[in-house]
């Protein structure tokens, strides 16, 4: 009888952190030792034309080393974390029978846990309860339907700004429909997982081993010194020429700030600045509270990851440490 045949784990280091914390750098570091090709874990580098905002790597730097999933789709088609999974796991493959190591890299942290975890099928829109809930906006206002998310899926609540109708929307619908929180289909969902929780942390979908993978995570012991950085980088956007990119985008005149590459968090701001909603002087302020905010609900994803080997980002000695880490995976030691 012939041995039924095991597909090969996929073999990758992942390398997460809110904004400003250091990764790009930390990436072209590990890059410059290994054999590695990296692949972007970023919700809005997929996009072309967003590059200021979404502090996407230098042509320099994307050409120092091979880059995955980035500007390989138009901000007016929106990328979904399912079609990240499945890129991500054709690339991942593809580049471990290369020979080289994958390099996961960036913060939008549902990617991570999706393709480590899997995704449930999501009910699909119901245009009835998505009118009700519009109705119910209109009349007391997003914050007061984010509270009631909030009341009955608080994970999801935490990572979401209230302001954030579309996907405050998404989440309350996908409860009123199935009877079930978002958060749970952003897990894999079988009987002997929910009986024994504390398995996820080595296991996902594609059956890797806790040794296939590594997730480095940079987290900041002090939130001043990441609220600084992240300070110190929008000025720097905003001197690069940030809100002229903006106005790119805003003169093609098919985009609008309903769509998810606009809704980025800086891309909304200087959007929003541009329609009038408030004085240009105030576009900063705004720009690096809700990029703190962001960096909040970055943090609070990582911590859900148990598996996570955390670096503190804020050490003087954070890089070496990193270094030091995806040596002993790149020998198999991890």
């Amino acid at each position: 009888m012939q041995a039924e045949h095991t597909p090969t784990p996929l073999r990758y280091l992942a390398l997460a952190g809110p904004t400003a914390s250091g990764k790009t750098a930390a990436a072209l570091a590990i890059a410059a030792q290994h054999e590695v090709e990296i692949i972007s874990v970023d919700s809005a580098l997929v996009y072309r034309g967003l590059d200021i905002g979404s502090a996407k790597p230098s042509a320099a730097e994307l050409a120092s080393v091979p880059h995955h999933l980035i500007n390989i789709r138009d901000p007016l088609n929106a990328y979904s974390a399912a079609e990240f999974v499945t890129d991500a796991t054709r690339l991942i493959g593809d580049i471990n029978a290369r020979g080289k190591l994958p390099l996961l890299v960036g913060g939008t942290m549902l990617y991570f846990k999706a393709l480590r975890d899997g995704l449930d099928p999501m009910p699909k829109a119901d245009p009835a309860t998505r009118a009700a809930l519009e109705q119910e906006a209109k009349d007391k206002g997003w914050p007061a339907l984010h509270a009631e998310l909030a009341l009955i899926d608080p994970v999801t609540a935490a990572r979401l700004n209230p302001a954030d109708s579309q996907r405050v929307s998404r989440a309350l619908e996908v409860f009123r429909v199935s009877g079930l929180p978002l958060s749970s289909f952003h897990a894999t969902k079988n009987k002997a997982a929910q009986a024994q929780p504390e398995d996820l942390t080595g296991q996902n979908d594609q059956n890797l081993p806790e040794d296939n993978t590594l997730l480095i995570s940079l987290e900041p012991t002090y939130r001043a010194w990441l609220h600084e950085r992240i300070a110190l980088r929008f000025d720097a956007m905003l001197g690069m020429g940030f809100l002229d990119e903006v106005k790119a985008l805003r003169a093609r005149g098919d985009l609008h700030p309903d769509l998810p590459a606009l809704r980025s968090v800086g891309y909304r701001q200087a959007w929003e600045t541009l329609d009038g909603l408030w004085p240009m002087a105030e576009l900063r302020d705004k720009g690096v509270f809700a990029t703190r905010q962001l960096a909040k609900r970055q943090i609070t994803w990582l911590r859900s990851m148990p598996h996570r080997q955390v670096v503190a980002c804020d050490d003087p000695n954070a890089l070496t440490q990193v270094l030091q880490l995806a040596r002993t995976f790149s020998e198999g030691k991890a």
